[in-house]
């Protein structure tokens, strides 16, 4: 997102994108107009909050009017920067890595793996979904320095020491598909994503909050 939002609170930043996907749909189908109301029953969002989280950037709506669609999705897609190729390296070409491969983002022209990289001798050079795979060894030599972005999707065991070389290669954010807890410096944002973690939090909440 652009340097001068950067204050708004990060649960409403991580929002944004769910709006945007949302606003997406809504333009194709033709629609000009949305409420509040509306778009808290499509992204299960309280229209409160999404009030709120708009309120952040100043007058998006009108009252009795609700929200423009067009405006909105133009506004948020500067915004997230959306206009601009989002270039990503994924490491790790196992079974979830080659998952990723394939589906490429298939639904967003803006992210896109662009190179990927295994230790697995039998899989460097060749291609998954149209993305070659390279050796995690010469990380520093090949990848792609408009990259700062990468998925880390390898056992937990030698995520750290990958961690480290993706920091040294100049990587500014790692999304962690991995048990592990990333020790980075302060400059480099990680997100968690343990799918074990999410699995038993639902099973808890549906014995313990059913709905």
């Amino acid at each position: 997102m652009k340097n001068d939002q950067t204050k708004i609170p990060q649960a409403t930043a991580k929002r944004l994108p769910l709006y945007y996907r949302f606003l997406e749909n809504l333009a194709a189908s033709g629609k000009q107009r949305v409420s509040s109301t509306e778009l808290s029953e499509a992204v299960k969002v309280d229209s409160a909050t999404i009030r709120r989280d708009f309120s952040y950037f100043g007058a998006l709506g009108k009252k009795g009017y609700g929200y423009n669609v067009n405006y909105l999705l133009s506004f948020f897609r500067k915004t997230l920067d959306q206009d601009e190729l989002t270039k990503v390296i994924l490491v790790g070409v196992g079974n979830l890595g080659t998952a990723f491969l394939h589906y490429n983002f298939s639904k967003n022209n803006n992210t896109q793996i662009v190179m990927a990289y295994d230790v697995d001798e039998s899989k460097i050079g060749n291609e998954v979904g149209g993305v070659k795979i390279y050796n995690l060894d010469q990380l520093q030599e090949t990848i792609d320095p408009e990259v700062t972005v990468a998925i880390l999707t390898v056992p937990s065991a030698p995520a750290q020491k990958i961690a480290d070389q993706l920091v040294e290669a100049g990587i500014k954010g790692i999304l962690n598909f991995t048990p592990a807890r990333l020790d980075v410096p302060d400059t480099v944002r990680v997100h968690h994503i343990d799918l074990s973690v999410e699995l038993q939090s639902l099973v808890y909440f549906l014995k313990h909050y059913p709905v």
